[in-house]
């Protein structure tokens, strides 16, 4: 129990002042001030000292005798047993953490024979002064050595005998430092005697350092607390994320039954783990050998309630618009089908279809680079002819590069005119082949089924013109043609581009990943696996992919993680500063190395002769060095179908008394695109030429600033030749300059120094002299020209 100054001061007697005296005297180092505590040994030995305050004022005349009181006044033999007594209860009372110290008095103390003779041997001369000097004065007699059963003293010589003894160890232990390694004052670190001894058949751990509590409990099979349990019963505190010393971790081993080995750890280990990290490849190309015959991917577009559909709809043999709201796609779909080959009809080709609604998933795609699409089926309605969202369909399809087949459905219909619908089209560059253009135009009847056999031929001849190849025996690669979050699940319509795709394989598409649990086709039929151009829904991703993401299959899960958050980690730095699209005020600074600059421009005004007006007179905008090209035009609001198409194409809208759409603000920003609003057709045209001029890399023009004569050449100690001018027009500023002799350019390059008299200056103006040194040229003659001059941008002109 701790006992404080004060209360030793009060008990004895005397002021607390004179007990710290004595305590700092005795080197207790805890003794500070009146309040504090010190251990109820040490306090005891402090009382004792003061109790025998007389004794050392005695040996004042003798100081090797006041220098050690006394030693020993019993006989050896009655002192050993005494003292190893005095040792066991020492040890008794002791904390756990002076357990090993006090074993090693015990060893050192029953060695009888040994102890004492050493004793006795370094101090047998002072100890017969010292026993002569007690018996002949009184001052023994105070202290209490020789009346030992009278007077409660006897744990001041213990106490005095273990002060003295673990200095001696201290003095001892001290040149061992410097030679052998001592023994561990602290448990857990320094060189130990194992305590337990590991069977030769025990299983093997094997850790590298530094050896963590958790680990060795991981290893070992054993809760972390049990493990620090038994590094308790060792003397070793630690807990769970801590490091113990190798002999530690040997011990509680072997006291469960284990082996232990500690493995090195390379020099470097963790810096070659870093750097060989292997970059997951997704996808590569395809030896022409692995190539083989796939199957067409058509996409039908046209204007709304023109048949896009019910094409579809006999072209699957299935009632697909009974079952959309007002029979209006509202999703878009993706089919495969088998149809005779028109040259082997016993033989069936396979043809995919996307029906899109509207147009917007068409420009998503392209806008995310994903033209999945090899042909494109144009319903024209022909009764009514060529209608916005037809125009709509065409500039998507032109502006994606994909083959065009017309079909001009409803020929049933009473007011049906085809022959309308071909010179419509005519108009707008899209010329059948009957009339000598490019274009298949079939004429045909979705309600009927009339020449929809012949559409889907066409088809199939325009496929083999296109010779689709693709290598089924890889890993696939495609892109998403729709995904939605239902009851079991986000789900993916994936169209396989390339490879082959099969149940169980790890993907990652867009931001998300996952294990295709499941693949459905169109028919609502588990299938095992999708080869190229095939269509299937796919079930186990941890997300809802966007429309035209690509996927691919990577090894593992972990691997997929990774990438994916690699992805949303520069997704979410590309927002800070996403790429800006182009506009009119910054089109100057696009520059395109090796290609045609083309401004690509969609229209958008209240009446078609505006539209008409505007097309035409940007058409009449000639000039060679920069094109412009619209890429669509209407008649309307500016809608959120226009701004896609804008992103998708890079291009800028041009709206002349048209009006924006709900909504289409915020889709033009997120996707970065200008939208421009004029009440002057004048103006449209005027800006317009600027934006082309603007693209044109602008030319550098030299301008001369001034003009110097070279009067006379000086010589420089350290090398080199200063030119002694005198300035005739303009004047000469630090910079570029070039030297003309007769006529020839000898020299350009910029100044070194520009001297007047003997200070640098900036400039030096008409009718003064000055000298010049020029960077790497000395080679002047009198009557050489130094010209001055600055090089300036100056735009082009159409």
């Amino acid at each position: 129990m701790p006992v404080r100054i004060y209360e030793i001061a009060k008990k004895i007697g005397i002021p607390s002042k004179e007990v710290l005296a004595k305590a700092k005297e005795l080197g207790i180092a805890n003794a500070k001030v009146a309040s504090s505590t010190l251990d109820k040994i040490t306090a005891e030995y402090l009382e004792e000292q003061i109790a025998g305050k007389p004794e050392p004022e005695a040996p004042a005349e003798e100081p090797q005798a006041a220098a050690e009181p006394v030693i020993i006044t019993a006989p050896v033999e009655e002192a050993a047993p005494q003292e190893a007594e005095a040792a066991e209860d020492s040890s008794e009372e002791t904390s756990t953490e002076e357990t090993e110290p006090a074993t090693e008095e015990e060893a050192t103390e029953d060695a009888e024979p040994e102890a004492p003779a050493e004793e006795a041997e370094d101090q047998a001369e002072p100890a017969e002064p010292a026993e002569e000097e007690e018996k002949d004065s009184d001052l023994g007699k105070k202290v209490g050595f020789i009346e030992l059963g009278n007077m409660p003293v006897r744990p001041a010589v213990r106490e005095r005998k273990k002060k003295k003894d673990k200095g001696k160890d201290k003095q001892e232990k001290k040149p061992e430092k410097s030679g052998t390694a001592p023994e561990p004052t602290t448990v857990g670190g320094g060189p130990r005697k194992p305590k337990y001894t590991a069977p030769a058949d025990g299983p093997l751990i094997a850790l590298k350092p530094p050896i963590i509590v958790r680990d060795l409990a991981e290893a070992m099979k054993r809760k972390p607390f049990q493990l620090i349990a038994d590094l308790m019963s060792l003397n070793v505190f630690a807990n769970v994320n801590q490091s113990i010393e190798e002999p530690i971790a040997r011990d509680i081993c072997a006291k469960n039954g284990f082996r232990f080995r500690l493995e090195r750890r390379e020099r470097g280990a963790g810096l070659v783990k870093a750097t060989t990290k292997k970059k997951v490849v997704l996808d590569s190309e395809d030896k022409e050998e692995d190539l083989q015959l796939r199957a067409p991917v058509v996409t039908i577009m046209g204007h709304v309630d023109h048949g896009k559909t019910t094409l579809l709809d006999v072209i699957r043999h299935s009632n697909v618009t009974a079952g959309e709201a007002g029979g209006i796609t509202q999703h878009i779909g993706a089919y495969t089908i088998n149809v005779p080959h028109p040259e082997n009809p016993k033989k069936l080709e396979q043809i995919t279809f996307l029906d899109t609604p509207g147009h917007a998933a068409f420009s998503a795609m392209r806008a995310r680079g994903a033209n999945v699409t090899d042909i494109v089926i144009l319903v024209v309605g022909a009764d009514d002819g060529v209608m916005p969202q037809t125009m709509e369909a065409l500039s998507h399809a032109q502006a994606a590069e994909v083959p065009i087949i017309v079909a001009v459905n409803k020929i049933d219909h009473p007011s049906a005119n085809p022959t309308m619908a071909r010179t419509q089209l005519q108009e707008k560059g899209v010329v059948c082949e009957e009339w000598g253009g490019e274009t298949i135009f079939v004429d045909v009847s979705a309600l009927k089924n009339t020449n929809v056999d012949k559409l889907l031929e066409m088809v199939l001849l325009q496929a083999e013109v296109l010779e689709l190849k693709a290598n089924p025996n890889r890993s696939a690669v495609g892109n998403v043609v729709e995904s939605a979050m239902e009851a079991g699940g986000p789900t993916a319509t994936l169209l396989v581009r390339k490879g082959t795709l099969k149940v169980g394989d790890i993907m990652v598409c867009g931001n998300y990943f996952g294990k295709a649990r499941a693949l459905i086709d169109h028919e609502g039929k588990r299938i095992k696996e999708a080869g190229p151009s095939s269509a299937v829904k796919v079930l186990g991703l941890n997300g809802v992919p966007e429309a035209g993401a690509e996927f691919n299959i990577v090894p593992n899960d972990k691997e997929a993680r990774n990438i994916c958050e690699d992805r949303i980690t520069k997704e979410r730095d590309e927002s800070v500063a996403r790429k800006r699209k182009m506009t009119l005020e910054s089109l100057f600074s696009r520059t395109q190395a090796d290609s045609d600059k083309t401004l690509k421009l969609i229209i958008k005004a209240d009446t078609q002769g505006s539209v008409e007006a505007i097309v035409d007179s940007i058409n009449k905008i000639e000039s060679d060095k920069v094109q412009s090209e619209v890429v669509h035009s209407g008649v309307g609001s500016i809608s959120e179908s226009d701004a896609t198409l804008a992103s998708a194409s890079d291009a800028v809208i041009l709206g002349f008394h048209a009006k924006i759409d709900t909504g289409v603000g915020e889709v033009a920003k997120r996707e970065g695109v200008q939208i421009k609003l004029y009440a002057i057709i004048y103006e449209l045209i005027e800006e317009v030429k600027e934006a082309m001029a603007g693209l044109l890399d602008p030319l550098m023009k030299d301008v001369v600033t001034g003009q110097a004569e070279v009067r006379k050449i000086f010589e420089l100690s350290k090398g080199g030749n200063v030119a002694g001018c005198a300035v005739t027009s303009g004047k000469l500023l630090r910079g570029k300059m070039r030297v003309v002799r007769k006529g020839d350019l000898v020299y350009e390059g910029i100044s070194h120094t520009l001297k007047r008299f003997k200070d640098e200056v900036n400039e030096v103006r008409s009718g003064m002299e000055c000298g010049i040194r020029l960077d790497g040229f000395d080679d002047f003659q009198e009557g050489d020209i130094i010209e001055c001059y600055t090089q300036e941008k100056v735009a082009q002109s159409l």
